[in-house]
């Protein structure tokens, strides 16, 4: 999960980065509108809106108007209510206003991370890896085309691994997706991640990237 924080005091942006790393985010640093609307694609931006070179609200418009799937959440001092509705109207998805604790604002990403997650993903997608085959809709799993009786949050765990076949999904991105939450522990997914490679028949299916997270193997 890529968050791209634009934020022109260091001092702010140094310590939110912090927590955020913490939390498992990548975090790229923004201290301008220029280098805002010059960074990389990401998941989410947390956007300050009194930048030193432009105005905060059309950077929003701008990098919505480039990606309509990107969470924005406005960070700032304006508490105004109009301020508040500028904001939502120029396109950010949520409005924190400083000064806020970390809690808050970790609650308010994974909400907006979980709603991106779910209009992602159609609910009559099926998705083949190998032998394994997922119906999204009918929540059910089939490995050379026999049944594999998983448990809700094995799917879910699967259904996650599998949006990204082969390729290293983070831990904190899967217990978002399955917990709703980065505050399940990870001694919680790796124990349903071992009842999971039992299931499929094949335990080096889901292979562990140590401390990053877990991928699906093709084969």
């Amino acid at each position: 999960m890529r968050i791209l924080l634009v934020e022109d005091d260091r001092r702010v942006s140094t310590m939110m980065t912090v927590m955020l790393q913490r939390h498992g985010y990548e975090v790229e640093q923004a201290a301008t509108a220029a280098a805002a609307l010059a960074a990389a694609s990401c998941d989410l931006v947390l956007l300050d809106l009194r930048l030193p070179d432009g105005d905060g609200l059309q950077v929003c418009r701008e990098l919505r108007a480039r990606d309509a799937g990107v969470a924005i959440i406005v960070v700032t001092a304006r508490g105004e209510e109009r301020d508040r509705v500028t904001g939502l109207r120029a396109g950010a998805d949520d409005y924190v206003v400083k000064p806020f604790s970390m809690a808050e604002l970790q609650a308010r990403i994974e909400a907006l991370l979980r709603r991106s997650t779910h209009r992602a993903r159609p609910d009559s997608e099926v998705v083949e890896c190998g032998p394994v085959r997922i119906d999204y809709a009918a929540r059910t799993v089939t490995v050379d085309g026999e049944p594999a009786p998983l448990t809700r949050k094995e799917f879910d765990i699967l259904a996650s691994l599998a949006r990204q076949p082969g390729a290293v999904v983070p831990s904190k991105r899967i217990m978002l997706d399955v917990w709703r939450s980065v505050w399940s522990g990870k001694h919680t997914l790796q124990v349903h991640v071992a009842s999971l490679r039992l299931k499929l028949d094949k335990p080096g299916r889901v292979e562990t990237v140590r401390g990053v997270g877990y991928r699906l193997l093709p084969e």
